[in-house]
């Protein structure tokens, strides 16, 4: 059977790809003082584009051992506070933010020719915002949600039909509650960067970060693309 793209060298394909970003700019004057508020202008243009779920970002954590991981979250909640994601605090990233709660996210616009990277630090939710998010979620990922031992090695795909099939008959003509182990974290950040994708490889990058002695003011400087 002819496999057209195994004849091809990836090595030669990748360095062959090239994008023009052409569609705006991002100046001081347009980007404001307070990171917080252009964060929200982009994040609902994105919202407003066509991409595909424009609220994934990748998640960052560093584990006890200094040895970095990355993983795609769901931004679920953002105010002047910082950004909520939920996930099984049992999991790897969930470990590693106990041990430290050092992170760094990315949102990877590509659509529009955006970027946005957050450096702070991840702090568990109270248990009743928790509880009011998990009540909004679908039957089947809250059923998923009790039959995951998230990142845990299974020994095959029917060991977790299995566990939701249990899971399922537990709760079954009940509310299903809030899994031990299931929470949410507010990313407080202490800088952001804002790239916005230029001609040339000449990409505006704006950088801003929290003041030292009044975390209320941020700073903010331009950097080299």
């Amino acid at each position: 059977m002819d496999n057209p793209a195994g004849s091809r060298d990836p090595a030669e394909v990748l360095a062959a790809l090239r994008s023009e970003y052409a569609e705006r700019g991002l100046s001081e004057e347009d980007a404001g003082r307070d990171p917080l508020a252009l964060f929200r202008r982009w994040l609902l243009e994105a919202l407003d584009s066509t991409m595909h779920e424009p609220n994934a970002m990748v998640l960052s954590t560093v584990s006890v051992e200094g040895v970095p991981s990355s993983r795609t979250v769901l931004l679920k909640g953002f105010d002047e506070r910082g950004f909520v994601f939920f996930t099984n605090r049992g999991s790897r990233k969930g470990i590693e933010l106990a041990a430290s709660p050092a992170c760094a996210l990315l949102f990877g616009w590509h659509p529009v020719e955006r970027q946005v990277r957050v450096t702070g630090e991840a702090w568990a939710l109270p248990p009743d915002e928790v509880a009011s998010y998990f009540a909004t979620r679908p039957r089947g990922a809250q059923l998923g949600a009790w039959a995951s031992r998230q990142s845990e090695p299974v020994t095959s795909v029917e060991e977790l039909h299995e566990a939701y099939a249990a899971a399922d008959a537990r709760f079954a003509g009940e509310q299903v509650p809030v899994p031990p182990l299931w929470g949410g974290y507010r990313v407080r950040p202490v800088a952001m960067e804002f790239w916005q994708g230029r001609p040339g490889r000449m990409h505006d990058r704006l950088e801003y970060r929290r003041g030292t002695e009044d975390p209320a003011v941020w700073h903010r400087r331009r950097l080299s693309p």
